[in-house]
């Protein structure tokens, strides 16, 4: 089978023969139908991948200590072999997906061979799958068009933005930053019964978003206009999905915020908390993690143990469960924001549009579309580059466990 990487070392993204996984105990395998780009986290990884090596210590000072450190420890030349052998090591792309459950392993009861089923996190970009029944839901067998189901990891980070907020029906929900997650929440939000005021330095809402206004984000006049909005008070609650370096979506939700609002990040942009606002209105300032509770659990994520329910009612597989209901029952539509599909075996143009959209196109949703390949089902990888046997012989050559050090 086949599975989409990154090439850390310079950008690259290339489809590389892998072996079909197997199955193992609390996980299942699913043939994938669909799976979606995102623009934001996948540009900003392919973006990182070509810039050079000086550039790559400057974005990420953190690896450059953790590699000190080893020096520290191990050595200069242990060190530094390690850090290069690190970026040469392809990385998988894709978290969000949906598919067709092939196989099914032991303490699986929630789905069975046949059934088509979302799934987040170890949804890679890949023909076949393998992810722990903590990160899939299943889908109603009515329901005929997948494709809106390949954004259910978006849908995880929206509603659990949604619940670190503490959003009540009936409040005004400011969105900052109107790409693919501002769309996909906006619109849960309006199915929760909020009025949602939408901003970006470009309109990118559609008719389906239902937004009560837009306004831009960088207008001189967006604090007065959010407040004539509502009736002077501000908004109640604001969660930022923008991407961006800049501070702006900081300053304007404390400005636009009411008297103990809460404020929520599930994007990515400065973070430098101008302390008087804070001060002076008690603002709350919080962070969502993903797509919700047990996000980077081993015990839940790997392990397969869930969170009781009385304790924990969204966890990460309850958010999946939850945007499948609002989508099957018709109350949240994302038809309109797939915006473009590609073939896998073209997958490259997709990050050619994320990445340079030489050609200005508009896009928001990108999904990657998968056809039949039998070869999918290939438990073992053949290498197609010959080699020169000593002698006019064949060299065979057995290698067991297909995994990083392969």
């Amino acid at each position: 089978m086949k599975q989409l990487f990154l090439m850390v070392d310079n950008g690259d993204v290339e489809l590389i023969e892998t072996p079909y996984p197997v199955v193992k105990e609390n996980t299942v395998v699913v043939e994938t139908l669909y799976s979606a780009v995102s623009a934001g986290t996948e540009r900003s990884l392919s973006s990182f991948g070509e810039k050079n090596l000086l550039q790559k210590m400057l974005e990420r000072p953190d690896q450059v200590q953790k590699v000190l450190d080893k020096m520290s420890t191990d050595g200069i030349l242990t060190a530094t072999e390690a850090a290069f052998k690190k970026l040469h090591e392809p990385m998988p792309m894709g978290y969000s997906a949906v598919g067709k459950v092939i196989q099914c392993g032991r303490n699986v009861t929630k789905v069975q061979p046949g059934d088509n089923v979302v799934m987040a996190g170890q949804a890679y970009h890949s023909e076949v799958n393998r992810v722990n029944q903590n990160l899939i839901a299943k889908i109603p067998e009515r329901i005929l068009d997948l494709k809106p189901y390949a954004f259910c990891a978006l849908g995880g980070i929206a509603l659990e933005g949604i619940h670190q907020a503490k959003v009540i029906p009936g409040e005004t929900v400011a969105v900052i930053g109107m790409g693919l997650l501002g769309n996909i929440l906006s619109r849960i939000l309006h199915a929760y019964g909020c009025d949602v005021i939408g901003y970006d330095i470009v309109d990118k809402s559609l008719e389906k978003t239902c937004l009560r206004a837009f306004i831009k984000s960088d207008d001189e006049n967006a604090v007065e206009k959010t407040k004539a909005l509502t009736m002077g008070r501000g908004v109640d609650k604001v969660i930022i999905t923008a991407s961006t370096n800049s501070n702006a979506p900081i300053d304007l939700s404390a400005a636009i915020a009411r008297d103990r609002a809460i404020i929520c990040m599930i994007g990515v942009t400065q973070m430098n908390l101008n302390r008087r606002p804070y001060y002076e209105k008690e603002l709350t300032f919080t962070m969502a993690r993903s797509y919700g509770p047990g996000r980077y659990d081993v015990n839940y994520e790997q392990k397969g143990f869930d969170y009781p329910i009385g304790f924990v009612r969204f966890t990460e597989g309850r958010n999946l469960e939850e945007f499948v209901r609002l989508l099957s029952n018709g109350l949240v539509d994302l038809s309109d924001l797939i915006t473009h599909r590609y073939r896998f075996e073209d997958a490259k143009e997709a990050y050619q549009l994320i990445t340079y959209n030489t050609h200005k196109e508009h896009y928001i949703g990108v999904l990657l579309e998968y056809g039949a390949n039998e070869e999918k089902y290939c438990a073992k990888v053949t290498f197609r580059r010959k080699t020169n046997a000593p002698d006019g012989g064949m060299v065979r050559v057995g290698l067991i466990g297909a995994g990083g050090f392969a």
